[in-house]
């Protein structure tokens, strides 16, 4: 397929500012038009009807593990993966101006980002930690709100974006914090020229088996037999009481001999098997130098891992 080079509109989930605006960044460089959506579902609903071109949908995190509501955007369309980037997690606390990090009484962010700084909560017990749906979200309510007792837990961007000053920085539990996006299209859309490297190849499946005892193992010991490394499987709700279905990523290429071989066996023992998509795995510093997210190229220059 033809690679797209145009100026493109990519939907991600939260405010400007956002992680997900800065992996759309580093996946397309500068020609994408990032588009803001309040859920993951509208991110799904944005590339379904045609609203943006493509999506793009943080998976798994290092620290809090997979993101649901991406994975049930992935499991209930027909959007095709197309590719993936890995962004470098680096959250600050973020206040207005006047606020120190003793006065916060109240810390706002996205439920993901609260469970990768677990540690600072625990070292401030008269902090609370509020949900809210989005890091940058959290950064422009405080900037709306003024009030010096509350802070938000986002990216210097989020902050410099909304007029926060940083009252910490690194407050993540790990300093190698990362969160893996997978990029969406429509089936047929041209490829993204996104950052390419020499990681090879992954495919994205959709699994659902027959309740009852050894089926999943079943499935999944096609691959074994194969030699086909299982790099993840989640489960997921089909909507129905105790019924699941499951995310699962593969190594390898979906049209290649050993893969769809293995694909054709398991669509014999399983219930259903849906391909989500054959992409390049990520490889940091990909092609035309878009191998690093900005948050990434700022934290290096000031001698930070």
């Amino acid at each position: 397929m033809s690679e797209v080079r145009r100026s493109i509109t990519v939907a991600f989930q939260g405010e400007l500012g956002a992680y997900s605006e800065d992996a759309v960044r580093t996946f397309f460089g500068h020609p994408a038009e990032p588009l803001p959506c309040r859920e993951f579902r509208d991110v799904g609903r944005a590339v379904t009807d045609g609203t943006a071109q493509y999506g793009a949908l943080p998976v798994e995190n290092t620290l809090a593990g997979g993101v649901g509501g991406s994975l049930d955007v992935l499991l209930n369309t027909d959007l095709e993966v197309v590719g993936e980037v890995i962004v470098p997690i680096h959250h600050c606390v973020l206040g207005p101006a006047g606020a120190t990090l003793d006065g916060l009484t109240r810390v706002l962010s996205h439920p993901v980002a609260l469970a990768q700084c677990e540690r600072f909560f625990a070292g401030r017990p008269g902090v609370e930690a509020v949900a809210v749906y989005d890091t940058a979200g959290a950064a422009k309510e405080v900037a709306r709100l003024g009030e010096r007792s509350t802070g938000a837990i986002a990216s210097r961007t989020a902050g410099a974006r909304y007029g926060l000053d940083v009252l910490a920085e690194q407050v993540e539990d790990r300093p190698d914090n990362q969160t893996r996006f997978l990029v969406v299209a429509r089936r047929g859309t041209p490829r993204p020229a996104g950052p390419v490297g020499a990681n090879g190849r992954r495919t994205a499946i959709v699994l659902e088996t027959a309740n009852q005892p050894g089926a999943l193992v079943k499935a999944l010991q096609v691959l074994a037999d194969r030699g086909i490394n299982l790099s993840k499987l989640e489960s997921r709700p089909t909507g129905e009481p105790w019924s699941y279905r499951f995310f699962i990523e593969i190594d390898g290429d979906a049209a290649s001999p050993e893969a769809h071989n293995a694909l054709e066996e398991i669509r014999r023992r399983a219930r259903s098997v849906r391909v989500l998509g054959s992409y390049a795995r990520y490889a940091e510093g990909g092609e035309e130098g878009r191998g690093k997210s900005e948050t990434g190229k700022r934290e290096e220059g000031r001698g930070k891992s």
